[in-house]
C-alpha cells in the first residue's frame, strides 16, 4: 500500500467502490456497497473482514477467491473505520 496524499487515497477509494459494485453484481450478491462499508466501519473483531469476503463468496475457484481477498483487503485499508476515528488505515498512515 503506497501512501502519498489524501487526494490519492480518496481517488483509490472511489476506484475500489466501483470494483466492489462490479463484483457484487458479478457474484449476484444480496449485499450492497453500503453493507460492505458498514461492516468495515463498525468492525469489532478479526472475523469482520471475513464477513465482507463472505458477501462475495459463491464457492468459486481459487483465482476468484484470490480476487475477492485482494479487493476486500484494499477496501479494508482504504475505507473508514470507526475505531480509527472515521479514518481509513491508509489515512492513519499519513498522520
Amino acid at each position: 500500500m503506497e501512501i502519498e496524499s489524501k487526494e490519492k487515497i480518496l481517488k483509490r477509494r472511489k476506484e475500489i467502490e466501483q470494483e466492489l459494485m462490479e463484483m457484487l453484481k458479478e457474484t449476484e450478491s444480496d449485499f450492497s456497497l453500503q453493507n460492505v462499508k458498514d461492516v468495515i466501519f463498525h468492525e469489532e473483531d478479526n472475523d469482520d473482514m471475513m464477513k465482507v469476503v463472505a458477501m462475495f463468496d459463491r464457492g468459486g475457484d481459487t483465482s476468484e477467491l484470490s480476487n475477492i481477498l485482494e479487493l476486500v483487503s484494499d477496501a479494508w485499508n482504504y475505507f473508514p473505520h470507526k475505531i480509527l476515528n472515521g479514518l481509513s488505515p491508509a489515512e492513519k498512515l499519513l498522520e
